[in-house]
């Protein structure tokens, strides 16, 4: 690490920071220990997490997660940008554009939806930048879900710009994963 922190007055952060990982530094130690001026809070990190964008946020994504598994096809409509650059990837369709991603929102069966978010991270990046990642349980179903989806605060509210839901099986007991 000594080794690491005298490189610091040579070369940029990120490449001292992945210099120590790569020597087996423990990110860990790297974020909790002695830090050199170089490793200190820089303004962009000031404003990740505010807490004005993340409440904001935190209750769009609160909005669209009721609007998901009540069926309110008008609300989920609306929390997805209405572009043809939007996209969803879901667990068994890739859906290119806000057209295809309302239509499937139309015809997909309206049952089944309910479902118990087991771990969630949302983070904001500025005022109009965010990322919503969640894991999830369905009743009856031997999976873990997994879906990301990133936010841009528009004129009209936060939108959902890009989305992946995917499904992995559950990790075996005793395993490392577990």
């Amino acid at each position: 690490m000594i080794e690491a922190m005298n490189l610091s007055s040579r070369l940029s952060t990120p490449v001292v920071l992945m210099s120590m990982l790569l020597a087996g530094v423990p990110a860990m130690a790297i974020a909790d220990g002695p830090t050199p001026r170089s490793f200190r809070t820089t303004p962009m990190q000031k404003i990740i997490d505010a807490p004005g964008p993340l409440a904001e946020v935190t209750a769009a994504f609160a909005r669209y997660e009721q609007a998901l598994v009540t069926n309110d096809v008008a609300v989920l409509d609306e929390l997805f940008w209405n572009s043809p650059t939007t996209l969803r990837f879901g667990a068994t369709e890739n859906l290119y554009g806000y057209d295809e991603i309302a239509a499937f929102r139309r015809a997909r069966p309206a049952t089944g939806l309910a479902r118990i978010v087991t771990r969630k991270v949302i983070t904001t990046y500025g005022t109009s930048t965010a990322t919503a990642n969640i894991e999830f349980v369905r009743e009856g179903n031997p999976r873990i879900g997994r879906q990301s989806q990133t936010w841009i605060k528009m004129p009209e509210g936060w939108r959902i710009v890009a989305a992946h839901v995917s499904l992995i099986d559950l990790p075996k007991k005793g395993s490392a994963a577990q």
